[in-house]
């Protein structure tokens, strides 16, 4: 199957191509996947997309694996100091992640070159799992923002639902049966160019992931046929206080409703 862009390598191509052959008949057993609205995904994109399982990476992988893109990943280093998973994070060129300190900008830096040859990089804007009750999107790191306003390069979110049923909670177990669905869905490109136009300051980085937090939290809600928060969950804030609020929003849309 012939990839979007023309700058990958032969090694990178055969690496995906025997790791698809795993994944993706293993993935097509435990799970009904649904994908909408991937097909218009330029190379050289940004995908932003939320995390709501250990498995996302895989879903969304294979989701755009499927629609001839070869998906890159701002992945924790650590990862690659694993026998054999850190063998293919290398020779599929996903980039190690040290957070904070100059290994952060590297990163970027790295990423940056992917976009300039047609690659697309994947980004998980919340940096880890939701720490939402709810399992929506919480408040997001400023990296994406960052990629996004540094090289000019299209950022669209990629959402998905229905993993968590497969493997989430506590305790972390597969739920193999009943046999559970998931759903990827692109959304449109998010608008940056009028924040592109002066420096990268503080407050352009704070409007443009907040623009991507709002488009992956409103696009969540489409799959859930659910209405967002009204505020991100934030994994700095005062717990009980959040809770609180989000009971207090939950009651008054009920008796909106009643009304």
């Amino acid at each position: 199957m012939a990839r979007k862009g023309s700058n990958e390598t032969r090694a990178a191509r055969f690496t995906f191509g025997f790791a698809a052959s795993f994944v993706r008949p293993t993935l097509a057993l435990m799970l009904k996947r649904t994908w909408v609205g991937l097909g218009s995904i330029k190379p050289g994109s940004i995908i932003v997309s939320n995390h709501i399982s250990e498995l996302d990476p895989l879903i969304v992988a294979e989701a755009l694996y499927a629609h001839k893109l070869l998906p890159r990943f701002l992945a924790k280093a650590s990862l690659f100091k694993i026998p054999v998973v850190g063998r293919i994070l290398k020779a599929t060129g996903q980039i190690p992640v040290e957070r904070g300190g100059p290994g952060a900008k590297l990163s970027l830096e790295a990423a940056a070159e992917v976009i300039g040859r047609g690659g697309v990089i994947i980004i998980y804007p919340e940096g880890t799992l939701t720490k939402d009750p709810d399992k929506w999107p919480m408040e997001a790191r400023t990296g994406a923002a960052r990629l996004a306003l540094k090289t000019n390069a299209p950022i669209v979110p990629v959402v998905h639902w229905g993993d968590q049923e497969l493997l989430g909670g506590k305790p972390r177990r597969l739920r193999l049966f009943p046999r559970k669905a998931t759903v990827v869905m692109a959304g449109s490109e998010i608008e940056m160019d009028d924040l592109r136009e002066g420096p990268m300051t503080r407050s352009v980085l704070d409007e443009a992931t907040s623009r991507i937090t709002k488009h992956m939290m409103y696009l969540v809600a489409d799959l859930r046929g659910e209405e967002p928060p009204e505020v991100p969950w934030s994994p700095t804030g005062d717990r009980e206080e959040q809770l609180k609020r989000r009971e207090e929003e939950k009651r008054r849309r009920e008796e909106q409703e009643d009304w």
